[in-house]
């Protein structure tokens, strides 16, 4: 166990220890593949005796934003398909005459499109998936695109509803295809999964409806609405899948096969997008926390207690998975601990 490793470990099984997670599982490496990684604690308090395993699957929450929607997304502004910087209304015909249609692919990426902030869509448009697609795309923006950086999950659902519109494939078939498949991401998917799947998965929320922790089941009332595939969330993966995809974004000669984004659209995104609006942001990537843009480390995390960094200039790269909801929808245990990885991974 080199140094560094021993201090990971001892950091994640502290986390452990203080219930900031029942478990965890983690990666570094760079270009070639992974260096080092391992796994702490338990699948699920409930059964002590089974311990957290490197090939667990995690529902990744947020995550699904840089797996399917980030990276789709990608392909379709490298086929031609998408126009950055052009109002949607021109060439969406779903949103044309309506607010929306003023903001651009790049406001969406750039949480500056002006949405509102809160997904709510149950309480605002019902639960058919129909009428939720047609309220999202057709509600009043909160403030003119532009002018503000404002996190929100709606950007991210209207990507995929747009990268559906220009594939003409339903999002979970589109990252399959053009991203998982020819990565070789074998374990990464779409839920609810099946039982065998479910089996081997974290547990994450309690379900107040049923009194169990959800299990192959995203914990996102958003995905879990739409029928588990939006692109809010939904993605369940592996850190061995997850190592896979960030390894080809700092090379992409390292894919099985050949997915529909490269590294021009990496390059542009990993960069930051948002001028002098503060926060800075590239393209749903954000700087580390407690790193500057110029120290080129960027990351996206997940609620449910997940995370991935990239630095192309230090190729190097990072993965950190936990089910920290197990426990809390508090944040800041886990804030402190990934910024401590961080520093770790990237010294």
């Amino acid at each position: 166990m080199t140094p560094s490793t021993d201090r990971i470990h001892r950091l994640l099984a502290d986390g452990v220890r203080d219930r900031a997670y029942p478990g965890a599982v983690w990666a570094v490496g760079d270009a070639t593949g992974t260096l080092d990684g391992g796994a702490v604690g338990v699948l699920d308090p409930a059964r002590p005796g089974e311990a957290m395993r490197p090939d667990t699957l995690f529902d990744v929450a947020s995550l699904t934003k840089i797996l399917a929607v980030w990276s789709t997304v990608g392909t379709l502004w490298q086929d031609g398909l998408l126009p950055l910087d052009e109002p949607l209304g021109d060439f969406w015909p779903e949103v044309t005459g309506h607010p929306l249609g003023r903001a651009t692919a790049h406001h969406l990426l750039t949480h500056t499109a002006g949405l509102p902030l809160r997904a709510q869509l149950k309480n605002r448009y019902g639960t058919d998936p129909a009428e939720i697609r047609a309220g999202v795309l057709h509600e009043a923006l909160q403030r003119p695109p532009g002018e503000a950086v404002e996190y929100t999950d709606r950007a991210a659902l209207v990507l995929g509803y747009l990268a559906e519109h220009l594939s003409e494939q339903p999002l979970d078939r589109l990252a399959e295809t053009r991203i998982w498949q020819p990565l070789g991401m074998d374990a990464t998917r779409f839920g609810p999964l099946p039982a065998d799947r479910a089996a081997l998965a974290a547990p994450t929320e309690l379900d107040q409806d049923t009194g169990t922790h959800l299990k192959g089941t995203a914990h996102d009332f958003s995905a879990r609405l739409l029928n588990g595939v939006c692109g809010i969330a939904g993605t369940f993966s592996t850190a061995a899948d997850l190592a896979r995809f960030l390894q080809y974004l700092l090379d992409p000669a390292t894919a099985p096969g050949k997915p529909g984004f490269g590294p021009a659209w990496t390059q542009e995104s990993l960069t930051v997008r948002t001028g002098t609006l503060e926060p800075a942001r590239g393209l749903f990537w954000h700087p580390a926390p407690g790193a500057s843009p110029a120290e080129d480390i960027w990351v996206h995390y997940g609620f449910t207690g997940t995370g991935l960094w990239v630095s192309p200039q230090l190729g190097t790269w990072a993965v950190l998975l936990t089910n920290k909801l197990y426990f809390t929808r508090d944040r800041e245990p886990l804030t402190t601990l990934r910024n401590r990885f961080r520093e770790l991974v990237f010294p």
